[in-house]
């Protein structure tokens, strides 16, 4: 949010924003028959959403077709519902937590193909407010512009589909060559899968994640507070030399852990809240 909101709303590039500019004058580039480049230049930085709607598909087959056969089925159930968010609205969190703190280099590759892709629908003088996701593009994009700006519509579509290929045969080689453990490459996941962690059946799966974290913290003795944020169990201890090695939180479906001196965080997921519940109990 910090990056793109200075581009989206002011004045990285235009003085009212990208997002506001293009509203404000949607109709009139929608009326004229000059290229959309030349009538919306600064476009070009409002074109990050193209990654969640031609990327993250192709990333979610990716993982869905390097799971053990056995899985596929539970993959793709968590896999279609965090989809559907990343391409209609631009939401990409759900599919990026599942190998992001997993395999932070697979994350980096993710955004070298992102940059890519906006950059050559850039080159192809495709422009627009597309920060979002398909909605945004319909309604805000094609719609608008399909009368007189019909060959940029089209050449959005096309590079977007021919990088999905690309997203999905880097993912597939790189997933495969380096035996990145994405959902349902596991031998044994349990009954139930979800974003970015494997968990069992039982309903006090949150209790043994909180209890397991206590230890790994040192205890309750050396919890000074605790608090979270959408992924994240924020704590303050008493010493950190009494926080065990981030191997001893993963057992217990971390994903990593932040450490500054005394303040610690637990990277869980959008569990967090549950887990913090049971560990204030425990406290």
């Amino acid at each position: 949010h910090f990056l793109w909101t200075p581009f989206d709303l002011g004045p990285a590039v235009i003085a009212d924003g990208n997002w506001t500019h293009w509203m404000a004058h949607v109709n009139e580039y929608a009326a004229s028959t000059a290229p959309l480049k030349e009538l919306f230049p600064t476009g070009g930085f409002a074109l990050y959403g193209n990654c969640a709607v031609w990327g993250m598909p192709a990333i979610a087959l990716a993982m869905y077709k390097t799971a053990r056969p056995e899985n596929r089925k539970k993959v793709a159930a968590m896999l279609i519902s965090a989809t559907i968010p990343a391409v209609l609205c631009g939401i990409t969190e759900p599919i990026e937590f599942t190998f992001l703190f997993i395999s932070p280099m697979l994350f980096a590759v993710g955004a070298v193909l992102a940059a890519l892709l906006s950059t050559v629908l850039y080159m192809f003088g495709v422009v627009g407010y597309q920060g979002g996701g398909l909605m945004d593009y319909i309604t805000y994009n094609w719609m608008p512009m399909m009368k007189n700006h019909m060959g940029e519509v089209i050449t959005h579509i096309v590079i977007g589909l021919i990088f999905s290929v690309i997203y999905f045969v880097v993912f597939y080689w790189a997933i495969k060559k380096f035996n990145i453990m994405t959902p349902g490459r596991e031998k044994d996941m349990g009954s139930e899968v979800e974003l970015g962690k494997q968990t069992s059946s039982s309903s006090n799966v949150f209790h043994d994640e909180a209890v397991g974290f206590l230890q790994a913290l040192g205890g309750k003795e050396n919890i000074e507070s605790v608090t979270n944020c959408m992924t994240r169990l924020r704590l303050s201890v008493k010493e950190e030399s009494l926080v065990a090695a981030d191997e001893d939180f993963k057992k217990y479906n971390a994903k990593g852990v932040v450490r500054k001196g005394k303040a610690i965080q637990v990277i869980i997921g959008f569990d967090v809240e549950n887990v913090k519940n049971e560990f204030e109990k425990l406290l």
